[in-house]
């Protein structure tokens, strides 16, 4: 390795991490003359990774490829923190970059403690304060916070969270969210070139949904397996035949746990429309193309602001409360009685719909060159 490069190796396993690093390890590979970068995948996801993988061209120099059947958090936590034992003697980063609050990013970083490499936390300082809700998340990004050496923290109130736990000041980096890097790259993309998902999802939605307004779903989360679910989905139910003018799209995530009681309370609706989960470029068009949109993903929080796009999110808590506090989210519970109440409110005044997107908390599109600079400044 060349002694003036800092070796970099990018550690991710999930749809949303890819997201949210692609653009900082584009920018990464951009500046060739400061870091030798490396990828390395732990497959937590597999199909939805390797879709983000393709539409940003990341070509993984390590695969893991450890997702199986039915792993649960047991399996996964002990076969990535193994595995990644390996990379880290074989590669011998300075840094390992980590993004978020998954099973990998916490045990990729505890590999690297072990190992005495430096771990960069990206997406640092997101508290819920109930260690229960998001899970397991709450506690993954707890636990990385206190093996990370930089923590890069996408808001003020982030960076204010990791101060109060007595993280050093100077540890310590506000860059935004890098999320807004990954939407406004694929939407400028969007519009200038055709892209074959978004082309399927537009000819889709011009025959099924033509031009009525619709409320885009998505809702995955742990915490809300059960009657969680249930709940939601009846209060989707209710809406959707209260709105019969209004098209309910909903991406289905593909664990047995969401599939199982959204399609046994949804399917069937006529104006619900269930479909695979898209691609990131085809979400985002929704996303666009969206009135209202109804969730409990992280991701989707930060984003549909940027897009000018009202979010209520179906969770009791939020990690992300510098978008209830600018006024574009709303978090609205997952009782079937809290939902029906918000959406009937907003649907009910088409004002409520619009938000300003330069009220978006979460960043101006400029993170990646910023967690890149931090990272630079760190080795001089």
């Amino acid at each position: 390795m060349n002694d003036t490069k800092q070796r970099i190796l990018f550690v991710f396993g999930t749809r949303p991490e890819a997201i949210k690093l692609a653009p900082v390890i584009l920018h990464g590979l951009d500046r060739r003359m400061e870091f030798d970068v490396r990828v390395c995948v732990t497959g937590q996801h597999r199909q939805m990774l390797d879709q983000v993988l393709e539409l940003f061209g990341i070509k993984p120099d390590v695969d893991l490829n450890l997702m199986q059947p039915g792993q649960d958090l047991f399996d996964l936590t002990s076969r990535v923190l193994l595995a990644m034992r390996s990379v880290l003697r074989e590669i011998r980063p300075v840094w390992i970059v980590v993004q978020g609050d998954t099973t990998t990013v916490w045990t990729a970083a505890l590999a690297a403690f072990y190992e005495g490499v430096k771990v960069a936390h990206v997406e640092a300082g997101l508290r819920t304060f109930d260690k229960r809700q998001p899970f397991p998340e709450e506690i993954n990004r707890r636990l990385c916070t206190q093996l990370a050496d930089l923590h890069l923290a996408p808001t003020a109130q982030a960076k204010a969270n990791l101060i109060a736990e007595r993280i050093d000041e100077a540890d310590v980096v506000v860059t935004g969210n890098s999320v807004i890097d990954a939407l406004l790259w694929v939407c400028a993309r969007m519009k200038q070139t055709s892209i074959p998902d978004v082309l399927a999802v537009e000819e889709w939605a011009g025959k099924t949904i033509g031009t009525s307004p619709m409320v885009l779903i998505t809702g995955h989360r742990r915490e809300s397996f059960g009657k969680g679910f249930e709940e939601i989905c009846a209060a989707i139910a209710e809406l959707a035949r209260a709105f019969p003018n209004y098209q309910w799209v909903y991406p289905v995530h593909l664990n047995p746990n969401v599939q199982e009681p959204v399609n046994r309370s949804l399917r069937g609706i006529g104006n619900i429309h269930l479909t695979e989960p898209k691609t990131y470029p085809a979400f985002a068009w929704l996303m666009q193309r969206a009135a209202l949109i109804l969730t409990d993903s992280g991701g989707v929080q930060e984003e549909a602001p940027s897009l000018g796009k009202r979010v209520l999110v179906m969770r009791n808590t939020t990690e992300r409360p510098e978008g209830v506090d600018a006024g574009c989210i709303m978090l609205v519970g997952n009782s079937r009685e809290g939902i029906v109440k918000a959406v009937r409110a907003h649907l009910g005044n088409p004002q409520d719909l619009q938000v300003d997107p330069g009220r978006n908390p979460y960043g101006d599109g400029r993170a990646s060159q910023r967690i890149l600079d931090a990272m630079a400044q760190r080795s001089r």
